[in-house]
């Protein structure tokens, strides 16, 4: 696929606006919001001899790997984790599709196991939350694509291969130079004279020549190792783009919706930390749409908090203006609180 030919290190972003992440542990996979991390990168190493198959591979060199372990007994979707397997099996191999279908500015991909299967990101209560599996899903099909953020690009040049390698993880060292193995040859012409030597010293200076005009030496740092990710700039947490494809250089910023989910009287917990997520829409239906995915909720009710007596009230007008957060409380339908508001 055209969007992995010449990336190097690339981002995923899952249509939850999070990043598949490398957990610390080094085993687990995850989504986060983070993307100025290291972990939300991944290198992408292009299989030998199986056009359009890749790897991906983890700041900790470890391998995004489909496995047949269960995500929860009876569900069907199993989980992903990072693996640095003694030899390098399908289940680290995967196949990225184009996806067309989303309404983003640019195009997204699918990742498919050479089994079927799909790299998922998941959303809902714990422990779906955030969490990563391969399935085939057959609701929610927006959470198996994935947007590519190319970080490190494949420079084209005759030295594409020596980077591809690099960028792999291993070293192909520049092939010796034919004059070290040509052995003399016995027809050449005659040794010249050596030179005198006044022709060896180096010409005089001019005239009013002064050695402070000269620029100071200043010594090269060395290159870096093969495999190298070299950190994002500050302030910067998109990087440039391939000229393979086109990507957004600058998200629109959206507005900040928090929410929690009540019980039968509205009451939250309140030692439990409000989720979020940023929205980009302007209606009340496509809001109340995007928290039942994040919530993995089907009925439920709207509702906001009286600034003056505290009591939950639905949601119903409008969005407050100028991209204003707004802190929602979800309630069942069949709730105590929710017959309250016919």
């Amino acid at each position: 696929m055209e969007l992995f030919e010449r990336a190097r290190t690339v981002r995923l972003r899952s249509h939850h606006d999070k990043y598949l992440y490398a957990d610390e542990d080094e085993s687990h996979v995850v989504q986060d919001r983070n993307a100025a991390s290291p972990n939300a990168r991944w290198v992408v190493e292009p299989v030998p001899h199986s056009p359009g198959v890749l790897r991906l591979r983890s700041r900790y060199g470890r391998y995004l790997s489909a496995s047949n372990e269960p995500f929860l007994l009876g569900v069907t979707g199993r989980k992903v984790l990072q693996t640095l397997p003694h030899r390098l099996d399908s289940s680290v191999e995967w196949v990225p599709v184009r996806d067309d279908a989303r309404n983003r500015a640019g195009p997204g991909a699918r990742l498919r196991t050479r089994y079927g299967n799909f790299l998922r990101a998941n959303a809902g209560l714990p422990p779906w939350r955030n969490s990563v599996t391969h399935d085939t899903p057959h609701r929610h099909a927006g959470w198996v694509v994935w947007d590519v953020e190319v970080v490190q690009a494949v420079i084209p040049g005759p030295d594409s291969a020596t980077a591809s390698d690099a960028a792999a993880g291993g070293y192909s060292p520049a092939p010796p130079s034919s004059s070290y193995n040509k052995p003399p040859s016995r027809s050449s012409s005659p040794t010249p004279p050596p030179l005198p030597t006044s022709a060896l010293r180096p010409p005089a200076p001019p005239p009013h020549y002064r050695e402070e005009n000269e620029a100071p030496f200043r010594a090269q740092p060395p290159p870096p190792p093969p495999g190298y990710i070299a950190p994002p700039a500050p302030g910067l947490y998109r990087l440039e783009s391939t000229e393979s494809f086109s990507v957004p250089l600058h998200k629109v910023e959206g507005r900040a919706i928090y929410y929690q989910i009540g019980d039968e009287d509205g009451d939250v917990d309140p030692d439990e930390s409000p989720q979020h997520f940023t929205f980009n829409g302007t209606g009340l239906e496509e809001l109340l749409e995007r928290l039942k995915e994040e919530s993995g909720l089907e009925d439920v009710v709207m509702c906001s908090r009286s600034p003056i007596n505290g009591k939950l009230l639905p949601l119903r007008l409008q969005l407050p203006p100028n991209n204003a957060a707004v802190h929602i409380v979800l309630v069942r339908e069949s709730s105590k609180v929710a017959k309250t508001f016919v």
